[in-house]
């Protein structure tokens, strides 16, 4: 009878060994399925990473093209209104003087590009914040009321 209850205790370990040596395959098994799932997550975040700085430098560079497109255009209107407008008198001064702005405007606008614009424009506002806010306000009243519908 001992040798019986030996072999059976033989038996209970042997199915422990076995059971926890499944245990151990199944946990390595789904650790690695895990290590590959987040290495997969990983490669695909990295990818569209990749696609979104390629699509943000090709909006920067249109924006950028777009931007110079404007300054040439001004360029041309301020030329186009030189040549056009009559040289003498009071509406020779002024037209001559809105050709210079529109000029003016258009090489400001070539050379410093969207960011020079922005830059300025950040300085304009922390030298004179009041009035910017105020027209702030008033930019957004505007805005509110031509959008909102009549009844």
């Amino acid at each position: 009878m001992a040798d019986v209850m030996s072999s059976a205790k033989n038996k209970v370990q042997e199915m422990g060994n076995s059971a926890a040596q499944a245990a151990n395959t199944a946990a390595e098994n789904v650790r690695q399925a895990a290590t590959s799932a987040a290495e997969q997550v990983k490669d695909y975040a990295n990818s569209a990473a990749k696609n979104v700085a390629s699509a943000g430098s090709y909006l920067g560079a249109q924006a950028g093209d777009a931007t110079s497109a404007i300054g040439g255009g001004l360029k041309a209107a301020g030329d186009a209104i030189r040549q056009n407008a009559p040289h003498e008198g009071r509406l020779g001064q002024a037209s001559s003087a809105v050709a210079q702005s529109l000029s003016d405007t258009g090489e400001y606008i070539e050379r410093e590009g969207l960011q020079g614009i922005g830059n300025d424009l950040t300085c304009l506002i922390k030298r004179n914040p009041i009035p910017a806010l105020l027209l702030g306000i008033g930019l957004g009243f505007l805005v509110a009321r031509a959008t909102t519908p009549k009844a």
